[in-house]
């Protein structure tokens, strides 16, 4: 593509049109590109009376050069950039806030039910706790149960999503009152859902106590409750994370709730996202087993992987969300061995290069201290950022609808090209 030439519009004369040659130029493209523009619908061309050149109408080509300008220069909301007006999540070196308080803060001092309230509300409401009808969870329970045993949490937590939006014929409404409603019974019962490890689980109270005994089969205690509730917390929303902006695509198109916590989960399974904290799991026993994290960081290098767990592209320095997670850790007794192989890894890390530990790396020692299996930092995420996907899904809500369809830039062979055989 040539250089795009920024000229003074055409002087307006009604009917005026352009050749190819000055489309191209006003455009700052090739003339094949002007082809493609008409083959997208982007311009409409004509022939003028006995010519057999296009021309075309000066003025529609003048507001496509406005707009690709507007694109190239980033405009929120543009195909050319994709950042998007948001009241809920600042991200700031390394501190992050909701909705203008520290985030750190508001995790270590309110449980994730009161977080998730302020997130969607902006007003803390002290002592809420999230409950489901019994109908919708029997048939998010009966929906899950017949998935095979070897399916992961998240496949679990999407057929819950799904089967929950079925038993709701109102789904469709998108007022801010209904869309509460449903994130207050949605995420309870993504949780219900899960099979549990005791046989005896917890269906009321907090939701760290409910999830506690779907993550592993050893009781609970105070301490160990606190930190899964404060990882709830801290998870709540980060700003536009890749499943977060699946969320956001799929409210603009105004799905439901249930299907825009549906994308967000297809996202999350990924693992440089979600799945993140599980390869942090198993590298941590590894390390464990072997009494030293050298071999293991030798063998993460070796193969050309990064080493999970480690640095975050919006926090230069440390992750606050994991200074607060190790934080909490270092009062378990439980979790004193992992810590330490958690600290080995970042200590052999940095002689090849200095990096500090993230999110994952803290959820890996908490999973791996309490007896849980890698998948449960997955689940611990996807529980804590339902409840921000609702809130951004709500924000979307009251956006112009479809505004977040980009333009593709076409680069397949010059139409029109003769039928295949």
């Amino acid at each position: 593509m040539t250089p795009m030439r920024h000229h003074e519009p055409a002087p307006d004369r009604p009917g005026r049109r352009l050749t190819t040659r000055e489309t191209a130029e006003l455009l700052g493209v090739k003339p094949e590109t002007v082809y493609a523009y008409v083959s997208r619908g982007l311009l409409s061309s004509a022939r003028e009376p006995g010519g057999r050149a296009s021309t075309f109408e000066a003025r529609e080509v003048e507001a496509l050069a406005r707009r690709n300008r507007r694109e190239a220069a980033g405009s929120p909301g543009s195909g050319g950039d994709l950042s998007v007006r948001t009241r809920l999540t600042f991200i700031d070196k390394d501190r992050y806030y909701f909705r203008g308080v520290d985030a750190t803060e508001l995790a270590v001092r309110h449980s994730y039910e009161e977080v998730a309230e302020w997130l969607w509300t902006g007003r803390m409401t002290r002592g809420v706790t999230f409950t489901a009808p019994e109908e919708t969870v029997e048939v998010a329970r009966h929906a899950v149960r017949a998935l095979p045993e070897h399916t992961s949490p998240t496949d679990r937590l999407r057929v819950a999503a799904i089967a929950a939006a079925a038993e709701d014929p109102l789904r469709f409404d998108l007022s801010e009152r209904a869309v509460l409603s449903t994130a207050r019974t949605l995420i309870p019962t993504l949780v219900a859902a899960l099979p549990p490890v005791l046989h005896t689980p917890e269906d009321d109270g907090p939701l760290a106590h409910r999830l506690w005994c779907r993550l592993t089969g050893r009781p609970a205690d105070e301490a160990a409750l606190r930190v899964l509730d404060t990882a709830l917390a801290l998870l709540v929303d980060h700003d536009l994370a890749a499943s977060t902006l699946a969320v956001r695509v799929a409210a603009s198109a105004r799905a439901h709730a249930y299907a825009a916590v549906s994308a967000g989960l297809g996202v999350l399974e990924g693992p440089l996202h979600g799945a993140a904290s599980g390869l942090a799991h198993r590298m941590l026993l590894d390390v464990l087993d072997q009494g030293t994290a050298v071999p293991v960081i030798a063998d993460e290098l070796r193969a050309g992987r990064r080493v999970p767990g480690l640095g975050h592209r919006l926090y230069p320095g440390e992750d606050p969300r994991a200074r607060v997670l190790f934080g909490f850790l270092e009062q378990l007794p439980r979790a004193e061995p992992a810590l330490l192989a958690a600290r080995d890894i970042v200590a052999t890390t940095a002689r090849h290069t200095p990096l500090h530990a993230n999110v994952d790396l803290a959820l890996a020692v908490f999973t791996a201290s309490c007896g849980m299996p890698a998948t449960a930092g997955e689940t611990i995420f996807a529980v804590a950022r339902t409840a921000g996907w609702i809130a951004h899904a709500l924000e979307e809500y009251g956006e112009r609808p479809l505004r977040m369809r980009p333009s593709g830039h076409y680069v397949g062979p010059r139409p029109p090209q003769p039928l295949p055989e």
